[in-house]
């Protein structure tokens, strides 16, 4: 029987019935959690004393789970692989522009059913800074709602009505920073030295200095720089002057936050979106990111999950290069986050739509590695934030372009420039040499917009069909961006927000549409053109297994330089063409288009923008 100091601190809380559950999870964990800590924090003078502290709180938080959590986590240890299935779906938005508040997000579930949804992301509606908070990602308060959303009873509410429904909540947990009013800086302003040790705070110039020779910029234009005066010298602040980088280098900011998590998992939340988590561990003469010890962060966290609530996902919000990815995914033997965005694939799609050529979306499935056990890809068209171009800077260059002028080209064409169908808006670089990232709906890059005739909205919206279904066959766990199922176009009214006018990331943040939720039956009207032709992508999607995020994908070489085509398993074929006009493909054997039940057999024609869905049928 296991047996150690750490296992009973955390043993010694638990009732008697959960004792032998608790026991076979730490059997398996808990040296893993242990190594981890002992990696991070060892050093430490009080580091027994500490360990023994955070593993009581960990048990204490385990006998507060409550019971119908406590059975969704023994379901999914049963089926540790039950989110990568083909019937999962993703859907996106904030609070107050889906439903209003938590009660209207609720009012709005018949709706997601509708769609087939299994899985809601509503971005921040955690307590706020006052004032301007980057849309909710500046947290004064990770134990309270947002007042102007609802209240934490709401929140259970709402919980409990998805759970009922089938659907997962995910929540965003900003690991890197706080807001400058949150407890801990409040406290830090009035000269506690515990609470100024959660973050990283420099009497004077030098070390800002040191630092800044090697990183990076996140908002250059509206941000720069990553430290910001306060406490009496500077504090670290990577994204804005009210967020608060936290010292993770400090065992008691790990321990809070691991606890703060499972307080929101034991209210409901299934999934965390962790944000920003290639910037948690600092280190002078890097940038700061994908660091070691941010990935043994992330194990540890995951550690910590797998023991108390592991019917609980973690996803990693890492918008890094390809190459960078998988480290956030772990592996058989250091598992990390459950799910990690694949941005490049997302951004790849939409190069590929401004070049009229599949080479780098090429180039990022080859370079796509196989994941560890009980691990997917995240996949997507559009979201809250820019496409970042420059997480495709190796796979731009890889035929010999010049990947600078090549991303540019598609941040210019993006904005509308060049005579390009699209209406959207560059975005602030991380790097002046690079490209700019690019904003706006899905609907309005995609030309929906700028459209001034019946041929060029039926382009338009082939094209934001395209991009969907690489998103629904690709492998992954598929998200719908908010409206973009409706074909909802940008929305220019932040630029009469000072606090927002100089972000254009407002553009694809709009209100939920009622007059286009309200067509979305029907078929003579843009709205209900793009919701009925998803609506078919997702039924026909949960029907083939070949479509699930586990099963195997194979990139198909004999196929022009404008078509994507994707073998998934033996019998099933996704077939796309990125051009505006019309391709061929050669087809071995027999097989049915999945849209529409036609026979193929021999040389197929895709139509520009044109997607098929093929599944192999008898040998002709």
């Amino acid at each position: 029987m296991l047996s150690n100091v750490m296992s009973d601190r955390l043993l010694a809380v638990l009732p008697d019935a959960l004792r032998a559950q608790a026991l076979r999870r730490l059997a398996v964990h808990e040296p893993v959690l242990r190594k981890l800590l002992a990696g991070l924090y060892g050093q430490q003078a009080d580091f027994d004393a500490w360990l023994g502290a955070l593993m009581a709180s960990l048990g204490e938080l385990y006998a507060a789970r409550p019971a119908p959590l406590r059975e969704l986590d023994a379901q999914r240890e049963a089926q540790p692989e039950w989110f990568l299935s083909q019937r999962m779906l993703g859907y996106c938005a904030y609070v107050q522009n889906f439903g209003g508040t938590l009660n209207g997000v609720a009012e709005r579930i018949p709706y997601l059913r509708e769609m087939g949804v299994s899985y809601l992301h509503l971005l921040p509606f955690l307590r706020a800074r006052e004032g301007e908070n980057d849309g909710g990602f500046a947290v004064s308060d990770f134990d309270d709602v947002e007042p102007a959303l609802g209240s934490n009873a709401d929140l259970v509410a709402l919980t409990t009505r998805l759970r009922e429904a089938g659907i997962s909540l995910c929540s965003d947990f900003i690991l890197n920073h706080v807001a400058d009013d949150h407890a801990w800086a409040l406290a830090a302003k009035a000269g506690d030295e515990q609470a100024r040790a959660m973050f990283l705070c420099y009497p004077d110039r030098e070390m800002p200095d040191r630092y800044e020779r090697t990183l990076g910029q996140v908002f250059p234009q509206v941000a720069p720089g990553n430290f910001t005066p306060a406490l009496g010298g500077w504090v670290w602040s990577t994204f804005y002057p009210y967020q608060w980088d936290l010292n993770y280098a400090n065992p008691a900011v790990f321990s809070a936050m691991a606890a703060t998590l499972l307080r929101l998992a034991n209210r409901g939340i299934e999934v965390f979106r962790l944000d920003s988590t290639a910037f948690l561990w600092k280190r002078e003469g890097t940038n700061s990111m994908n660091q070691p010890e941010a990935h043994q962060i992330l194990q540890a966290l995951r550690a910590i999950v797998d023991i108390v609530a592991p019917g609980v996902l973690l996803k990693a919000e890492a918008i890094v290069p390809t190459r960078e990815l998988p480290a956030y995914l772990g592996s058989a033997d250091a598992r990390e986050c459950h799910i990690a965005y694949h941005s490049s694939l997302m951004a790849a799609g939409w190069l590929a739509l401004s070049e009229q050529g599949t080479g780098v979306l090429r180039e990022v499935i080859r370079n796509t590695p196989t994941l560890p056990p009980s691990a997917t890809w995240l996949s997507y068209v559009r979201c809250h934030d820019d496409i970042g171009w420059n997480v495709l800077r190796a796979e731009a260059a890889a035929d010999g372009s010049d990947a600078t002028a090549r991303l540019a080209r598609a941040s210019r064409f993006f904005a509308g420039a060049e005579g390009s169908y699209a209406a959207g808006a560059a975005f602030q670089s991380t790097d002046p040499n690079a490209a700019h990232g690019s904003n706006g709906s899905a609907a309005s890059l995609a030309g929906l917009e700028r459209a001034d005739s019946e041929a060029a909205r039926a382009l338009a919206l082939r094209r934001l069909q395209l991009l969907h279904g690489l998103a629904l066959s690709f492998g992954a766990l598929p998200v719908l961006y908010m409206g973009d199922e409706l074909a909802m176009e940008n929305d220019y009214s932040y630029r009469h927000r000072p606090q927002h006018a100089m972000d254009s990331r407002w553009l694809q943040r709009p209100l939920f549409d009622q007059a286009r939720w309200r067509a979305r039956d029907d078929a003579g009207d843009s709205a209900g053109q793009m919701y009925q032709s998803l609506l078919r992508m997702v039924r026909l999607r949960r029907q083939h297994d070949a479509l699930a995020a586990n099963a195997p994908r194979t990139l198909l070489d004999d196929a022009p330089d404008a078509v994507l085509a994707l073998a998934r398993g033996e019998r099933f074929v996704t077939l796309m063409n990125f051009s505006g006009e019309p391709q061929a493909y050669a087809l071995q054997g027999r097989w049915t288009d999945c849209m529409d039940g036609s026979i193929l057999d021999g040389a197929l024609t895709l139509a520009p923008y044109a997607m098929h869905w093929l599944e192999r049928g008898a040998t002709a």
